[in-house]
């Protein structure tokens, strides 16, 4: 059987996330942008994890594995 129910999108859109963390991810902008104010501090105060974390999210961005503050992925 499949599952016909909609899924819930979040309001936070990918375009704007993926080039927030491209330019921006060594200050953690992408994840205010996505509500997640307390990681986006610790990136901020560790410039992204010296790059390490940016990366990590940048990829996780584009295989669609991060999601906003609500654990809901983001629209497309």
């Amino acid at each position: 059987m499949t599952d016909t129910t909609p899924q819930e999108f979040s309001r936070k859109e990918f375009v704007p996330a993926i080039l927030l963390c491209f330019f921006l991810g060594g200050l953690g902008v992408h994840r205010f942008y996505l509500g997640k104010t307390g990681t986006g501090i610790l990136m901020l105060l560790t410039l992204g994890g010296l790059g390490i974390w940016t990366l990590i999210d940048f990829v996780r961005i584009v295989i669609g594995s991060m999601t906003d503050k609500d654990g809901l992925p983001l629209r497309r």
